[in-house]
């Protein structure tokens, strides 16, 4: 059996799901932006098991760098030795770029 992965979230990621429910709070629709968050996070515990289900990143071309697509949001991951860790949550039209 495989080791499960511990998963981890970057700031960053918080703060992109916080500006989830934000958004849809100030739609007055704050129930559609915790039904979201939550299906997030499910896909994301999937990656316990399953951490190379997502797609390389096509922006980096780093095997290590990965995501999940989710319409309307990529989730990214960096995958390392029995780790996740969860840098982005963005919506999918974005492109990513490297911090300079």
């Amino acid at each position: 059996m495989a080791p499960q992965y511990s998963i981890t979230f970057a700031q960053s990621a918080l703060d992109d799901l916080q500006d989830v429910l934000d958004y849809y709070r100030q739609l007055q629709a704050p129930r559609i932006g915790e039904q979201l968050v939550a299906k997030i996070i499910t896909d994301i515990e999937l990656l316990t098991d399953q951490p190379d289900m997502g797609r390389m990143v096509p922006e980096f071309e780093l095997d290590y760098l990965r995501e999940l697509i989710r319409p309307p949001f990529r989730i990214v991951y960096r995958r390392d030795q029995n780790k996740i860790r969860i840098v982005r949550v963005w919506r999918s039209e974005r492109l990513l770029s490297m911090p300079e």
